[in-house]
Parts: C-alpha cells; sequence; structure tokens
C-alpha cells in the first residue's frame, strides 16, 4: 500500500527523522540513537517513509542505511510553494498599507 506524502510528513518523529537523514545516511541504529523511543518504533516510521518514497534503503555490506529521496521532496515543495506565492503577496499587501499609514501620519 502507498501512502500520502502529506500523511508521512505529518508526524513530528517523521519529520525528524527526514532532517537527520538530509545531512547524511543513516543507519536505523543511529537514527533510533537521537529520539527517546524504541528501535522498533524508528524502523515503523522508517517504513511508511520509504513506503511513500521520502526515503531510500541502500544495504553496504550488513547494514541498512536510509537516505532522503530528494526528488520526492521536491513534490513537497511544489505543493508548498503555492502557498508561498499567496503569502508573500498578503505581506506585501501589508507592507503597502503600513508604508501608507506611516506618511498620512507624519
Amino acid at each position: 500500500m502507498r501512502r500520502d506524502i502529506f500523511q508521512a510528513i505529518a508526524d513530528p518523529t517523521r519529520r525528524s527523522i527526514i532532517a537527520l537523514i538530509a545531512v547524511q545516511a543513516m543507519t536505523p541504529n543511529a537514527i533510533a540513537e537521537n529520539f527517546n523511543t524504541t528501535r522498533q518504533s524508528v524502523s515503523k516510521h522508517l517504513r511508511i517513509l520509504v513506503e511513500c518514497d521520502l526515503v531510500k534503503q541502500e544495504q553496504q555490506g550488513r547494514e541498512i542505511y536510509y537516505s532522503l529521496e530528494i526528488e520526492k521532496m521536491k513534490e513537497i515543495d511544489k505543493w508548498i510553494n503555492q502557498f508561498r506565492k499567496i503569502w508573500e503577496t498578503k505581506f506585501n499587501q501589508l507592507d503597502k498599507l503600513l508604508l501608507t499609514m506611516k506618511k498620512q501620519n507624519k
């Protein structure tokens, strides 16, 4: 079953895992050391991230390393960008209004 990427990033632990592995690929044990939870719990979060294609697994010897799938993150950025444009427009309008009010008070 493929999960929705937005469901995956809705969880704060998964967002923290994404932030960790964005810097460098890590093993599940290395990731788990950063959380006050069980290794099994971290594995469950990793499984969800892999199912969403946000994270990829790579076997290196006896270890599995998890790393961020940049292309999938671009999909999230594209969705967020539409809201970024709306808010930038709103902030620009607010800036103009405040400047106008400041000029009127002088």
